[in-house]
């Protein structure tokens, strides 16, 4: 298991407007919870002992709120000057980081347990022989909230492949993935995106996925947490 997980809540919440006129969105409420204790909580129950947040947008806002957890150990990453974009955040943040590999988590999804816990699972699964990143992933068809056509194929093996254009793809990133620090020691920009190295590593075929055990929601509009409410609300009668 990972130590030290890299959450992103830096974001501006452009489509999740006018809610997040006055809140980051890491901080609205789906089913009575901001997302992102959705997520830190997932983490807090596979042992994760820390987790290093960028923030960004209402910057104090999160900050106060993440001072009222008593785990994991919180410590902030500060991008109020300048957003980094993701794979500038992780850059920023490699001192806090360390040399060892660590998750990496969105914070406009979260997920409801199958039979066996994900992280767990998907910490298990992680092999640094044969793997630069490990993401993982969820099956479009039972996916709450996406309104894009996936991300990503997956062979008999595990390895990832990028969807093609014009077509679909059966499985969608869920914003959580396991990553080697030292794909970012030779970046020299301070703002770059993180999906190249995704990328970059499915070339060299060193991408791979393991399937969510569950249901998985992306809350990307104010529609979007309407509707995993109610798909939630269902899922409990």
């Amino acid at each position: 298991m990972p130590a030290k997980a890299m959450v992103f809540a830096a974001g501006l919440g452009t489509r999740m407007r006018p809610i997040t006129d006055n809140l980051p969105k890491p901080l609205v409420k789906v089913v009575g919870k901001p997302l992102i204790d959705h997520v830190l909580d997932r983490f807090v129950e596979a042992g994760v002992e820390s987790a290093i947040v960028n923030v960004h947008y209402h910057a104090d806002q999160l900050e106060t709120h993440l001072a009222t957890r008593q785990a994991p150990k919180i410590t902030i990453s500060d991008e109020r000057a300048k957003l980094l974009e993701q794979g500038g955040g992780i850059r920023k943040a490699l001192p806090l980081l360390g040399d060892a590999p660590f998750f990496l988590c969105n914070t406009d999804s979260f997920w409801v347990e199958g039979p066996r816990p994900n992280l767990p699972r998907f910490a298990a699964a992680w092999n640094p022989e044969k793997m630069d990143i490990l993401l993982l992933v969820a099956a479009m068809a039972t996916s709450v909230g996406v309104d894009w056509l996936g991300d990503f194929t997956m062979d008999a093996f595990g390895r990832l492949t990028r969807r093609e254009e014009h077509r679909v793809a059966p499985f969608v990133y869920t914003g959580v993935g396991i990553v080697k620090p030292e794909l970012f020691k030779h970046a020299t920009e301070d703002v770059f995106r993180l999906s190249p190295y995704f990328d970059m590593a499915a070339a060299a075929g060193r991408l791979y996925g393991l399937r969510l055990d569950g249901l998985w929601f992306h809350v990307g509009t104010p529609q979007a947490i309407e509707e995993a409410e109610r798909t939630i609300a269902r899922s409990i009668l």
